[in-house]
């Protein structure tokens, strides 16, 4: 299955999506939905999300609105899909390269396991803009716990690959990520859909943190996303390239 933001390729019990869109939009939130959903009906039961070599995923097109792009996520699908690969049926993996922000950030926090290539870079920009990571934070605490969530908001500063795998954004982190990738999936493979369908709904019971600040994190996300100020810069950024606070 291949789209123009989404390719699925289907080995099961492993289903690799990779995302050719490097923005998340509507058309990319539905596209890796229908994936998981052609991975599940094929009884797989690992799901891996790659981008590129150089980007694996730079979250929500803030410019979308001046720019004329396609259509922007709905946050409470965006988030319906996070909770979708933390929560489903079947093991998912993040296997990070290039550049992660934002959203990206999302994706690879809501993921079961997460494995970066040594030159990727990880970031949350969204402060700069006077927006914030409302949907990524419950999944982001859950992973790095809410200090290092908090400082990564304030501070916008990029981490590398291996200050990620000290924060424990990610699990795994190598020259070549494609080394321990394989060495995973071969244990992955070995697995059966039963067992981690039943350690998946039992994981879940000692984690409510995803469920219950769904509501908030939406909420949130469309209220600065309707503030007519952070509209105003959005799109002064796209016309300009001008931050906000640059005259």
């Amino acid at each position: 299955m291949m789209s123009d933001v989404v390719d699925l390729r289907l080995e099961p019990p492993v289903a690799t999506i990779r995302l050719i869109g490097e923005i998340i939009d509507a058309q990319m939130v539905d596209g890796v939905s229908r994936a998981l959903d052609a991975a599940e009906a094929a009884g797989a039961h690992v799901a891996v999300l790659e981008g590129s070599a150089t980007v694996f995923c730079l979250g929500a097109d803030v410019c979308a609105p001046a720019a004329g792009s396609r259509a922007p996520a709905d946050p409470d699908a965006l988030y319906g899909l996070w909770l979708r690969l933390s929560r489903g049926p079947f093991v998912s993996v993040a296997h990070a390269r290039g550049r992660v922000n934002a959203g990206g950030v999302g994706f690879v926090a809501a993921c079961d396991i997460a494995i970066a290539d040594a030159g990727a870079e990880f970031s949350l920009s969204e402060l700069l803009f006077g927006l914030q990571p409302a949907c990524v934070a419950p999944f982001l605490i859950r992973r790095v716990g809410a200090q290092r969530a908090h400082f990564l908001t304030l501070s916008t500063l990029p981490i590398t690959a291996a200050q990620a795998l000290a924060f424990g954004l990610v699990d795994m982190a190598e020259n070549d990520s494609a080394v321990p990738l394989r060495r995973l999936l071969t244990r992955l493979r070995r697995l059966s859909r039963a067992g981690v369908v039943r350690y998946k709904s039992y994981r879940a019971t000692l984690d409510s943190l995803p469920e219950t600040a769904r509501a908030g994190a939406v909420a949130a996300n469309r209220e600065m996303f309707g503030d007519p100020a952070i509209v105003s810069a959005l799109d002064r950024f796209a016309r300009t390239g001008m931050f906000p606070w640059e005259d």
